[in-house]
């Protein structure tokens, strides 16, 4: 698998997309993951995130989308956010992404007064339009698993549930290793998503709560996780997440340090390619 990363580290920081982009070439990733908003990016940003990737020859894999209003209640909210992921899906092809990593939302009320197979439902029927949609341009959709209690995917049964029931060759799984661990799910259960996981993060949390660290800088025993995950034979890329750093001005150190942990990682198990 190649190794890659969401820019989102750097955005975060204030550095704009060019030059997030050339630290990232610079230290040495395969490949991109590009966090944005679909809906009013400008044509400008567009074709500076494109000619700049091209440039350094950084492919762009993923577009992240956090979309909780596929499962909302109201129908015109569930169409708002369908349209939204369409034009995701949109940017994707424009950028020549293989997928949009899609967030979906919790159940609401402590799954109450609403029937959680409801919600259930809406999300299988939300996301079978965007494969429909999205099959047209090639691109897939990964779906997150979120390790909190009401997350509507969050352990591995119920992803696999999901992928079964949504039944679209273009639906399918992202793994994040650290949201294994914090939904105290082992290594041992990662070989039930082969064939249904097209996408991996990797970062590194204290197993208590979500934290987007460094790998090294937590708790979590990769190597297993990783073993289990070459195993399913993904024709992918391990993307590291790294999420609101408490040191900014270090930003770059961040990056580099994480790549250079997850890199030893993945060769001390012969996933990198």
């Amino acid at each position: 698998m190649k190794l890659g990363i969401i820019n989102s580290a750097f955005s975060q920081v204030g550095l704009d997309t060019k030059a997030g982009l050339e630290h990232i070439s610079r230290i040495g990733f395969d490949t991109v993951d590009i966090f944005t908003e679909a809906i009013g990016i400008s044509k400008e940003e567009v074709s500076i995130t494109a000619d700049t990737a091209s440039r350094l020859d950084l492919p762009i894999v993923s577009l992240p989308v956090v979309s909780a209003g596929l499962i909302d209640f109201n129908d015109p909210v569930r169409a708002f956010h369908i349209d939204r992921c369409k034009q995701f899906i949109d940017l994707a092809k424009t950028w020549q992404a293989k997928n949009i990593l899609l967030v979906l939302g919790e159940y609401i009320w402590q799954r109450e007064v609403i029937p959680p197979e409801d919600q259930w439902r809406w999300a299988i029927e939300s996301c079978r339009e965007l494969g429909d949609y999205a099959d047209k341009s090639g691109i897939d959709i990964a779906l997150e698993l979120e390790p909190f209690r009401l997350s509507l995917l969050n352990n591995v049964s119920e992803m696999v549930r999901f992928v079964d029931d949504c039944d679209h060759p273009r639906v399918k799984a992202n793994i994040d290793v650290s949201h294994l661990v914090l939904a105290d799910v082992g290594p041992d259960e990662v070989s039930q998503l082969k064939d249904k996981a097209i996408h991996v993060h990797i970062s590194d949390c204290d197993g208590k709560v979500h934290g987007d660290l460094p790998p090294g800088r937590g708790i979590v025993k990769f190597a297993p996780y990783l073993q289990a995950i070459k195993e399913l034979e993904i024709d992918g890329v391990v993307s590291i997440e790294l999420e609101y750093s408490p040191e900014p001005d270090k930003i770059v150190e961040w990056v580099e340090e994480a790549y250079e942990k997850t890199a030893a990682l993945m060769n001390g198990v012969g996933l990198r390619t």
